[in-house]
C-alpha cells in the first residue's frame, strides 16, 4: 500500500514498543479517500466481505508514519433513528493486536456524540477479536427488534452521554 495521507489528523496515540498512530477522519466525497479506503478494505477482507458505500456515513484511516493501516466507518442506522451503524473496521495484520479497533472505535463515538445520536450499535458473526474489542469498549449485547443479520449474528449497542456543555 504506497498510498499516504496528509497531516491534518484528529487523534494520535502511541503504544509501548509500537509506532505512532493517527486517525483521521476522511472526506468520503473525495474519490482518493475512496480508493484508499477500497484498498485498505481489499487489504484487511481480501474477498471475505462485500465493499460498503464508502461515499455514505463518516470514515476514518489510522496511519502509521503517514502510511495507511486501518479504517473503519459509520452511517446512520437505519434500523434504530437516532443511532450510528458501526458499519465496519479493518485493520492489516501486521498491526493487529495494537489497540486500533479500540481507538477507532472512541472516535467514531466522539463523533456520533457530535451528531447527536444517543447510542452506536453495530454487530459481529464468527468474529472473537473483534466480539472482545466491543466488551472491552463497553458495549453490551442487545437482541434488536428486527434483527438484520444471519442467525448467529451477535448485536452490540453502546448508549452515548451527550457531549459535555461548557456552561460560562
Amino acid at each position: 500500500m504506497s498510498r499516504t495521507l496528509q497531516p491534518a489528523f484528529v487523534m494520535s496515540s502511541a503504544c509501548k514498543g509500537y509506532g505512532m498512530y493517527r486517525i483521521q477522519e476522511v472526506d468520503p466525497l473525495d474519490e482518493e479517500v475512496i480508493d484508499l479506503l477500497i484498498d485498505l478494505h481489499r487489504a484487511t477482507f481480501l474477498n471475505s466481505a462485500p465493499l460498503p458505500q464508502f461515499d455514505v456515513g463518516h470514515w476514518w484511516v489510522a496511519s502509521e508514519h503517514r502510511v495507511p493501516v486501518a479504517f473503519a466507518g459509520m452511517v446512520p442506522s437505519v434500523v434504530m433513528p437516532g443511532c450510528g451503524y458501526f458499519c465496519r473496521v479493518g485493520v492489516i495484520r501486521p498491526h493487529c493486536g495494537r489497540g486500533l479497533q479500540l481507538r477507532l472505535m472512541r472516535a467514531l463515538e466522539r463523533r456520533a456524540r457530535r451528531n447527536g445520536w444517543h447510542s452506536v450499535v453495530s454487530d459481529t458473526t464468527g468474529n472473537v477479536i473483534s466480539a472482545n474489542n466491543f466488551i472491552r469498549a463497553g458495549y453490551r449485547l442487545f437482541a434488536p427488534r428486527s434483527p438484520w443479520g444471519w442467525a448467529n449474528t451477535l448485536y452490540w449497542r453502546k448508549p452515548l452521554n451527550p457531549p459535555l456543555r461548557i456552561v460560562q
